[in-house]
């Protein structure tokens, strides 16, 4: 009997804990009753990245962000776009569009739809890996982006934008340049919201905990904040009294939230895109008086992939900001 065909992948073993390991290639499933037969293709040699997830199951594969080339092709796969090099979103998902007059953000939807790198399917921090629906889940690389840059774009920078663009694109130019924002996190997402509010907004105040992420947000154009240094009487000093017109919190913590509500002033806007994964409690005298807008939901270094146990080691001591992991050729 033929061995089965094996290959490198980073394995979850415990908290603070992964190692590198023979695991199977995955092949492509048999599509499920309820998928209504969707695609399933496993990528090869590609740049996956470090990053913070919801807690993960022990023998799991980490890694949601990652891009490659097709291995092999689901036969209910005719889509062109998925065909050649690529990358891959966050979430994989079949999508149909609810409204029939305009096909936007808002009316396309997922009927089904997994995160890479949870309980429900291994992620991509591997040399191969498999990923279902693929005619809505891949995305054709354009030619002039490498590879290293295009994985971020299955999550980091398109939440980071989501995040700043939610309001303020939809402002006067005038005013969405004058306007006062606060970044409340400067971790990836973070900076990649910075640096997309830039380019509506010249007033963008940055808060975090870590000197080192703080330097980048003002090498970005942001205003740095120490967290530890009260940054709501900071931000009410420099808009003489009024609060910040938006608030982007890209943490996911209950902390992190009531302190964008702190900073808001009356009749402000929230975009939270931080994964919350606790209880949120709210004052709500606060919430009222305010007339707060709040909108909810989501929207580096090179290493080998053999080294991802010191580089998980360095993501956690928040040395780098992202770990893109390369995968020899």
């Amino acid at each position: 009997m033929a061995a089965t065909p094996s290959m490198r992948a980073v394995v979850f073993k415990g908290v603070e804990q992964v190692q590198v390991e023979d695991r199977p290639i995955p092949t492509i499933r048999t599509p499920r009753r309820h998928c209504q037969g969707d695609r399933l293709c496993p990528l090869r040699k590609r740049p996956s990245l470090v990053s913070r997830t919801p807690k993960h199951p022990y023998g799991l594969r980490p890694g949601h962000e990652f891009a490659g080339v097709i291995h092999q092709l689901g036969t209910q796969v005719t889509d062109p776009q998925v065909r050649g090099p690529g990358g891959c979103h966050f979430h994989h998902a079949v999508r149909r569009v609810l409204s029939l007059q305009e096909e936007t953000d808002q009316s396309l939807r997922p009927e089904l739809s997994i995160c890479a790198g949870t309980r429900s399917i291994d992620g991509g921090q591997a040399e191969y890996v498999r990923v279902p629906f693929a005619s809505s889940s891949l995305v054709r690389k354009p030619s002039e982006i490498p590879s290293d840059m295009l994985v971020l774009m299955g999550d980091i920078f398109p939440t980071g934008y989501f995040c700043a663009s939610r309001f303020l694109k939809n402002l006067d130019p005038e005013e969405a340049r004058s306007a006062c924002t606060v970044v409340v996190g400067c971790g990836p997402v973070g900076m990649c919201a910075i640096a997309a509010a830039s380019q509506w907004c010249d007033n963008i105040f940055a808060i975090d905990m870590v000197a080192d992420r703080l330097e980048e947000a003002r090498r970005l154009g942001a205003k740095p904040i120490m967290l530890t240094d009260d940054p709501v009487s900071k931000i009410l000093e420099a808009t003489e009294g009024r609060g910040a017109d938006h608030v982007l919190e890209v943490v996911g913590s209950a902390e992190a939230m009531k302190l964008c509500v702190e900073l808001a002033r009356p009749f402000a806007c929230i975009s939270s895109v931080g994964v919350q994964t606790s209880e949120l409690t709210f004052d709500g005298p606060s919430l009222y008086a305010k007339n707060l807008t709040i909108a909810w939901g989501r929207c580096p270094c090179r290493m080998k992939l053999e080294q991802a146990p010191e580089a998980y080691k360095l993501f956690n001591d928040r040395k780098v900001h992202k770990v893109l992991f390369a995968l020899d050729a």
